[in-house]
């Protein structure tokens, strides 16, 4: 299993990005980090500039976003919907667009499930519940 590390992840979002910026041959993966980069006007200079991206850290509790972890979780959105795992996530993601008008708008409220699973998963030392975060994106596109 392949496990970057904080400096690997960071690294790779400011090569997307440069790479994006520059007009030069991304692969795969960077394009869909570029696309989703692009999407984040707020984070363009953050992903231009490598040294602050690997000294900055990024405080929660004093209401700061980490603008990787927020890309990063656009991207596991985004591979869960293209192999459709947990089994229907893929059409309650595009119901959610639908009823939203709007992609990003419905990765948004997505990774607010996303992020409940984990900390729930966390919290109870279990493994994440696919049927739970399912089920709550469901209700938001159901709602």
């Amino acid at each position: 299993m392949f496990t970057p590390s904080q400096n690997d992840v960071r690294t790779f979002f400011c090569t997307a990005w440069r790479k994006h910026v520059e007009g030069t041959p991304r692969d795969a993966m960077e394009t869909l980090a570029a696309g989703w980069i692009a999407e984040h006007p707020e984070y363009h200079a953050i992903f231009l500039d490598l040294e602050t991206a690997l000294a900055t850290v990024y405080h929660v509790e004093e209401g700061q976003t980490n603008p990787f972890l927020h890309i990063a979780m656009h991207l596991s959105i985004s591979e869960q919907c293209s192999i459709d795992q947990p089994r229907g996530i893929r059409a309650a993601v595009e119901r959610l667009a639908a009823k939203r008008d709007s992609l990003h708008t419905a990765h948004h409220e997505v990774m607010d499930c996303l992020g409940e699973m984990i900390w729930a998963s966390q919290r109870a030392g279990l493994p994440p519940d696919p049927h739970a975060y399912l089920d709550k994106v469901l209700r938001r596109a159901s709602s």
